[in-house]
């Protein structure tokens, strides 16, 4: 196999060629091989046959989806009535509890549909931002507790973060949260109006409450996943998306820290979207919007915690930039823009762990140059693609 040594400065001659790179794979088509140049970056092309083969594990990864949606469908209906017996008794024993709470917070507070909506999701979503955000902030800037540096996905970043830089993440987030998200509030809640969500009393049951967090969480990844595509293409990612980008190494914060158009059609529309179709209470929205707020500032933590959601993926995104643009995976699976990132240790370690073991310990890197190339790697994989975008 031919290969060649590309150095960033020599990054412009590839650019004629960019634009025509299958999609998902900007800078997939390159391998490193630093076993001939004594630790230096050499990509080599990839043959057509592993082109061919990624097809075929696309369409492989399709039937192994088909197959658990369909094992579960069926093991759903044996069990059906043993599930619906079992929530029926969970929630006839606490509904009547969780509607008399909400009783007396209506009567304290009003039920007026747009305080409740507007107002009230703001607050809402302001607190559980700055409540948990405010944990993981403590975390960078003191780097205290010692014992959970152990489990940074990026060792040596952000210890302690930079002052100055984290004083630009929350002026922009609280922009985004006020001038941004409250009056966009206002539109939603005229769209839920319209959709005809009026009864703001009545607590839904406990079964449809699962079948819209189902809905919202599948929406989501639909809206994020296209959005967060179209974003990265030249000009979007020049003049909007870059800005979030500046962090390689997210922090929690970092989550909402994006341009005023960004934070619309990528932060806050993909989330709404399963609350409109299936006309969501707005104590069932609540719920919801609290717990995409969580997963987002896991995946920008920047820390991968024993019993938590693997953030592995979307830190691998932030820093090569062409790969994971989901939340769940999925549509990065279906499309192929998860390749390189399946073909990496972070990948193994992309679970969730169920000990008190680092990931990094639990799968360490192959070798112990492994580090000193992804270093080099990066710096390869943002100076072209970069260039690419200019």
């Amino acid at each position: 196999m031919k290969q060649f040594t590309v150095s960033p400065a020599r990054c412009r001659a590839f650019l004629p060629v960019l634009p025509f790179i299958e999609e998902g794979k900007m800078l997939a088509n390159f391998e490193d091989d630093s076993s001939s140049s004594g630790g230096e970056l050499t990509p080599t092309r990839k043959s057509s046959n592993q082109h061919n083969q990624q097809n075929t594990t696309i369409l492989s990864s399709l039937r192994s989806l088909l197959l658990v949606i369909s094992s579960a469908l069926i093991c759903f209906a044996a069990a059906r009535n043993t599930i619906t017996w079992h929530c029926q008794r969970f929630w006839g024993a606490s509904g009547d509890f969780w509607q008399a709470q909400w009783d007396r917070f209506l009567d304290a507070i009003g039920e007026d549909p747009i305080y409740l909506w507007v107002y009230g999701t703001s607050i809402l979503t302001f607190c559980v931002y700055w409540i948990f955000g405010g944990i993981y902030t403590f975390l960078d800037i003191t780097n205290k507790p010692a014992a959970l540096r152990r489990y940074k996905i990026q060792p040596g970043t952000n210890e302690p973060v930079d002052t100055k830089k984290l004083l630009k993440v929350i002026w922009c987030v609280f922009i985004n949260q006020t001038v941004v998200s409250i009056p966009l509030s206002f539109v939603f809640y005229y769209a839920m109006r319209y959709r005809g969500v009026t009864n703001v009393r009545e607590l839904p049951t406990f079964h449809w409450v699962l079948l819209e967090l189902a809905m919202d969480i599948l929406l989501e990844e639909i809206g994020f996943y296209y959005s967060h595509r179209i974003l990265h293409s030249k000009y979007l990612y020049k003049y909007i998306h870059k800005q979030h980008h500046e962090w390689t190494a997210p922090i929690a914060v970092t989550a909402i820290y994006c341009h005023p158009l960004e934070h619309v059609f990528s932060n806050l529309i993909p989330p709404f979207l399963g609350v409109f179709v299936m006309g969501s209470h707005v104590a069932t929205s609540w719920l919801w919007f609290s717990l995409a707020i969580l997963s987002t500032l896991n995946a920008h933590s920047g820390y991968h915690l024993p019993f938590f959601p693997s953030p592995e993926a979307h830190d691998f995104h932030h820093l090569k930039f062409n790969q994971c643009f989901g939340v769940l995976g999925l549509l990065d699976r279906i499309h192929g823009t998860d390749t390189n990132f399946r073909s990496t240790r972070a990948y193994a370690r992309h679970i969730m762990m169920l000990s008190f073991v680092p990931p990094r310990e639990a799968f360490p890197e192959s070798n112990s140059c492994k580090h000193k190339l992804d270093i080099k790697v990066l710096f390869y994989d943002q100076d072209c693609y970069l260039r690419h975008l200019y």
